[in-house]
């Protein structure tokens, strides 16, 4: 009997490269993913087949299709590599999957498309242009103040008038500069992308961005620009007194190509080239961490319509004819993602406001302004806290943060930065006419576009409040790279604060292409010692990598291989991380990382005490080895993994006889050095118990409050409940005494500060050399919130939440919590709640993932399904009684687990780490 659809079995989220339908992939063999969707238990892909054609409609007959995968018997849905006909350039491709279910039922497929870019550097007609010194008249701002010159010269309007003989049935813009820019077409803005073409490492990357124009062109006159700011090219950026003029180059250039493709197969292409001009435009300085001077009188109205006037427009001059390392943008750009209404607005002098948006975020400030007069300098001052009632700006160090409007004198007149931003929560609004309203004042939030994808409450709103913490400074950090804060003269890409954030940026957004591309950028800064660099792209900080900061450039590559299966980016990174390994063993021969160790910054701003920095070092130069090992083996490299995991023996002999004591005492004494040491399994097994009564003893001294910094706070709370400790990793967790998460929450923090004493009712502030109330490092804790308290988790041997680990762990004062994650597979559900001493789990495992529950009771009393008593059935649930409890095997689907509730949960401790570390040796 032939089986009969069951559509319960949909396919969604179709992706290419791990994008939804991206314009301008430049990968030669995209790779393929999609995710599944079902009601019924147990459902699960069996087969799949992929087609692939250049129109939706060639799709249906199989003569026009470029590529049929034919049936393939898999259960595979993730990054499945296209193998159809070469991809050409400039091309749309349309593909459909089908699946089939476990039964051979066939699923509801899905269809989508990506197009690709500019594959070929014979794609570029174009060459670079820029300003021409000899040729462009002197820019002098009208009126009051210049901008200040150390900004460096005023932003390039670029322009180029065209003719087209037709309509065209398609129209492309490929478009980058050495700066920032805002492409412009017949008067609109093209796209909405920010800050493009964002932040590489330029030497060896530089980004071009694709539009789609096809509505902007039209048959006749038309006229293509461009607005180019200095950005990280030229700009200020990092800590530097000089400008990334030192780093890059001295001033910003433009390299566009549109292609307008006409219904009879003919094409145009109108690129940079000399008979671009540029003309001064209102924006008279702009800069990354300085801000944005605008001065509307200087305004050309339709400068980028046909219809403007030619009067002060001059040739641009050639700069380069060859286009460099063009590469297109792998990964979602910066946008506007949402604007925040400013909750209160008060007075402060004549003309003088403060507005307040409640929220500490990253991004700008659109201002309406009615009735200036022209010529009326207004300034916007941005900060993220307030003394005394007014801005607090000392830790900007040198970071002005102030953009400048010049009203033109209209009646209303709407002013928002472009090509700057902000970390703020206030901002100072001087010398405004009239009465500022709420209504007139907006923060508009800036971030790479990342797709959300999980999220977290509970029953306690501190807790909640956490939570909102790390997400909006994961959003305000993850601005082109993943930077260490959003507001100072710095917003580097820190390598540490990056991989100890990791793991929480991937249960709260889908970060695989944004780590993928950043982590090019790491391996083009190392030297050719293996040695990586603190920050990437490498300005500003020219020296080898400290411990646990080098080690990013291993850890980030196998978390994508963990998190998303991305084996190519964990093949592509592989030599770098060997190299890293061989830079610290060719070193330390006795295999205890004691030299070249950089700025060896320890356990970065931890409180009242000091971790060994030898101890430390040699603990994640045994996590770096074994990571190498666990790579090797998932790339099929059998005789790289034995040499290496010879080599992590020896480097955890080292540390045992270095470090630890007969009774189970680490050197140092410190939360950090226990962690460590308990995590990354560099412990004898039969010591083990002991340290973990060392560690609780520890913090129990210190009235139950962390001292761990940037490396150990993501450690605490998990190695504590894995190791039997779970009321004391609830102690930690909403506490409110310094230091705590919940000190800065109780004074009203919004998002993570950098340090736990940023501000203390008995010290105030902390010095402003290095004071940042935005910065994401100790929101570390968000994975185990996702992973423990919820219970959202996968299996140490699998990969992309194939074998989920649902494990919620009820405790502390909660009576309930939950989390969602959209995993690379479907979406994945946990959560729990207490009630009339009955505990009930509600668990969700998408199909083609299986899962185990662990049941917190050893008496678990009945599983519902879909909300209806069921009873457990053999080959769907099995029920093993373990001394933690039971451990259901569950299929995918939806379950309701009810259970007497424990009085206390406590695991049993472990002989070695779970979910941190894999034995090797």
């Amino acid at each position: 009997m032939t089986p009969t659809a069951d559509p319960s079995l949909l396919v969604y989220g179709p992706r290419t490269e791990q994008l939804h339908e991206p314009l301008g992939v430049g990968e030669q063999h995209p790779r393929l993913s999609w995710k599944l969707r079902s009601e019924r238990r147990g459902a699960a892909q069996s087969a799949y087949r992929i087609t692939a054609a250049e129109r939706a409609d060639d799709l249906d007959t199989s003569s026009r299709l470029l590529w049929d995968s034919g049936r393939r018997e898999s259960g595979e849905t993730l990054l499945i590599p296209w193998n159809g006909a070469a991809l050409r350039s400039a091309t749309r491709y349309h593909w459909r999957v089908e699946v089939w279910d476990e039964t051979g039922a066939p699923g509801t497929p899905a269809q989508t498309w990506f197009e690709t870019g500019l594959l070929t550097h014979d794609d570029w007609q174009a060459v670079w242009v820029g300003r021409d010194p000899h040729s462009a008249p002197p820019v002098e701002p009208p009126g009051d103040e210049d901008p200040d010159p150390s900004w460096g010269t005023p932003p390039l309007y670029l322009r180029r008038e065209f003719e087209l003989r037709d309509t065209p049935v398609r129209a492309r813009l490929y478009a980058t500069a050495r700066g920032v820019y805002e492409p412009r077409l017949n008067g609109s803005r093209v796209g909405d992308l920010e800050l493009a073409p964002g932040w590489t490492e330029y030497h060896r990357r530089l980004q071009y961005q694709s539009y789609d124009v096809t509505t902007l062109v039209r048959e006749g006159r038309n006229v293509l620009g461009a607005i180019v700011a200095h950005g990280w090219w030229s700009g200020h950026i990092g800590f530097d007194p000089r400008r990334a003029a030192h780093h890059y180059g001295g001033e910003p250039a433009y390299l566009a190509q549109l292609v307008a493709e006409f219904a009879d197969g003919s094409r145009q292409v109108v690129a940079t080239d000399p008979d671009w001009t540029e003309h001064p435009g209102a924006i008279r300085a702009a800069d990354l961490l300085m801000g944005q001077h605008v001065d509307a009188r200087c305004e050309i109205p339709g400068w980028d319509t046909p219809e403007a006037v030619a009067a002060g427009r001059c040739q641009v001059a050639v700069l380069d004819h060859a286009t460099g390392p063009l590469v297109a943008e792998p990964d979602p750009p910066v946008r506007v993602t949402r604007g925040v209404a400013a909750v209160a607005v008060r007075q402060r002098g004549p003309g003088r406001y403060i507005a307040d948006f409640g929220q500490n975020l990253v991004g700008r400030v659109r201002l309406t302004v009615r009735g200036a007069a022209a010529g009326r300098r207004i300034t916007l001052r941005h900060a993220e806290i307030l003394a005394d009632g007014d801005l607090y700006v000392d830790n900007l160090r040198r970071a002005r943060a102030i953009d400048t409007y010049v009203a033109g004198g209209g009646e209303v007149e709407v002013f928002e930065p472009q090509f700057t931003f902000h970390g703020f929560r206030y901002v100072e609004i001087d010398n405004y006419p009239g009465d500022l309203q709420p209504r007139d004042v907006m923060a508009r939030v800036l971030h790479n576009d990342v797709p959300r994808a999980g999220t977290f409450e509970c029953s306690d709103p501190m807790i909640n409040q956490l939570q909102s913490n790390i997400v909006w400074g994961q959003r305000g950090n993850f601005v082109a790279v993943p930077t260490d804060c959003p507001q100072r003269d710095e917003r580097l890409g820190w390598l540490a604060d990056a991989q100890i954030f990791a793991p929480t940026a991937s249960r709260n957004a889908d970060v695989s292409t944004f780590f993928a591309r950043w982590m090019r950028d790491v391996i083009d800064g190392q030297d050719t010692d293996g040695a990586f660099r603190d920050v990437a792209p490498a300005v500003t900080i020219d020296r080898e990598a400290a411990p646990a900061w080098g080690d990013a450039g291993v850890i980030i590559p196998w978390h994508l291989w963990r998190i998303y299966g991305d084996r190519r980016a964990l093949r592509r990174s592989f030599g770098a991380m060997t190299a890293w390994v061989d830079h610290i063993r060719r070193h330390n021969p006795d295999l205890r990382w004691r030299r070249r160790t950089g700025n060896s910054y320890g356990d970065w701003l931890q409180i009242d005490v000091t971790t060994p920095r030898d101890l430390l070092a040699t603990a994640y130069f045994a996590r770096s080895t074994e990571i190498v090992v666990l790579s090797a083996e998932a790339l099929g490299l059998p005789e790289v993994a034995a040499e290496y995991r010879a080599l992590h023996g020896g480097i955890r002999s080292a540390f045992i006889d270095s470090f630890v004591s007969a009774d189970g005492r680490v050197e140092g004494g410190t939360q950090t050095g226990y962690l460590l040491a308990l995590a990354f399994g560099l412990l004898p097994e039969s010591l083990i118990p002991a340290a973990v009564g060392h560690l609780a003893a520890e913090v129990e001294s210190r009235g139950t409050r962390l001292t761990t910094g940037f490396v150990g706070t993501a450690l605490l709370c998990p190695v504590l409940a894995e190791h039997g400790r779970t009321g004391l990793a609830y102690a930690l967790l909403p506490q409110e005494e310094f230091p705590s998460w919940g000190h800065s929450i109780r004074h009203g923090a919004t998002t993570i500060w950098e340090r736990w004493d940023g501000w203390t009712e008995q010290s105030g502030f902390q010095s402003a050399a290095m004071n940042s109330f935005n910065h994401y490092s100790l929101g570390s804790v968000g994975d185990w919130l996702f992973g423990r308290v919820a219970g959202i988790d996968q299996t140490p041997g699998s990969v992309a939440y194939r074998e989920l680990l649902l494990r919620p762990l009820p405790g502390g004062r909660l009576t309930w919590a939950r989390a969602e994650q959209e995993t690379a597979r479907g979406r994945a559900e946990c959560g729990w709640a207490l009630a009339d001493g009955r505990l009930t789990i509600t668990a969700v495992v998408p199909p083609g993932a299986t899962a185990l529950l662990e049941v917190p009771t050893s008496e678990p009393s009945g599983v519902r399904e879909g909300g209806e008593p069921a009873a457990i059935r053999p080959g769907v649930l099995a029920v093993e009684p373990t001394d933690a409890g039971a451990l259901l095997h569950l299929a995918s689907g939806h379950y309701v687990v009810s259970a007497a509730a424990p009085d206390t949960h406590t695991p049993p401790v472990s002989s070695r780490p779970v979910l941190f570390s894999r034995e090797t040796s």
